[in-house]
């Protein structure tokens, strides 16, 4: 069997987590997968992963083994990134994965823009708000709309965006205007989950981070549909400003708590250091940073 391959299955088996996650990517079976890691172990002559009905972990032979499997295959990735620019010409597949709002809304366009530039790159675009682990090489680029980052990563500013709370017209003639974030717990709110702040909102409160945790009657991980919600008058919302611009230009939303406005957050583009980067990942990044630059910073 080929070494190089079953230094693939190895890495991969390590990121994944187990043999039949592996399998399912690769299109094998989970007993071919284990075919190629026993002939890796049996030609190395050591125990790369202890192995249980629940669980895999590396031996310390194993971790040693792969930390320098990743570094070889990253090179050789490298190395053939940068023979292929020798040709000047920009090609690939980049894998990116983008927040549900952000991506839907903005993304869309700045790839159409971006690949009449580059039209041999492909992108392959998932939209998730859970957070991606980028070491397990499912993406490429991880696309963030955060105040807090991760370390181990490389960041780059994309956007800036503001935290804001809104509600519609008609809901603040019936309901009132809550003059500060402890009132909002005698008002309907509309909560955005999966975010970092979990069930809480931040406010920022003469320089100190405030966080109101609000009885919501109606959640979502969708901002378009929480500001969908908010439009109709069902209560008060809480999100980026990017995520309402069109709701505040049709003033079918307004802010409130306008002192409270948190600080900028901003949106980054993350990816793994690596000594090399092909050219179809570093002009992907400076196109967005330049085409969003324009549009919604």
């Amino acid at each position: 069997m080929d070494k190089f391959n079953n230094m693939q299955v190895f890495c991969r088996i390590v990121e994944l987590g187990t043999f039949a996650a592996v399998a399912r990517e690769r299109n094998l079976s989970a007993m071919m997968i284990s075919k190629y890691m026993a002939h890796l172990e049996k030609s190395l002559g050591v125990v790369l992963l202890n192995r249980t009905t629940r669980s895999l972990t590396l031996t310390e032979a194993g971790e040693v083994y792969y930390n320098r499997c990743k570094q070889l295959l990253e090179d050789l990735d490298d190395l053939e990134a940068s023979t292929s620019q020798l040709v000047n010409t920009v090609k690939g597949s980049l894998s990116i994965n983008a927040p549900i709002d952000f991506g839907g809304l903005y993304m869309v366009p700045a790839i159409e823009a971006y690949q009449r530039l580059y039209p041999e790159v492909k992108i392959l675009m998932s939209l998730d708000n859970k957070p991606v682990n980028l070491r397990k090489g499912n993406f490429d680029i991880s696309l963030v709309v955060t105040d807090t980052l991760d370390q181990g990563i490389v960041a780059r500013k994309i956007a800036r965006t503001e935290l804001s709370t809104y509600a519609s017209p008609a809901y603040l003639t019936e309901n009132g205007t809550p003059q500060t974030p402890s009132e909002l717990s005698s008002h309907r709110c509309l909560h955005y989950v999966d975010t970092p702040h979990g069930d809480s909102w931040i406010f920022n409160n003469k320089g100190t981070t405030e966080k109101v945790k609000n009885d919501w009657v109606f959640a979502s991980n969708n901002g378009r549909a929480l500001c969908e919600a908010a439009a109709l008058g069902m209560g008060i919302v809480q999100a980026p400003k990017l995520s309402v611009r069109h709701y505040l230009e049709n003033k079918q939303l307004i802010e409130i708590l306008h002192e409270y406005r948190t600080p900028s957050l901003f949106v980054y583009a993350t990816y793994l250091q690596r000594r090399f980067y092909p050219a179809k990942l570093t002009t992907f990044i400076d196109f967005l940073a330049s085409f969003f630059e324009k549009k919604i910073s």
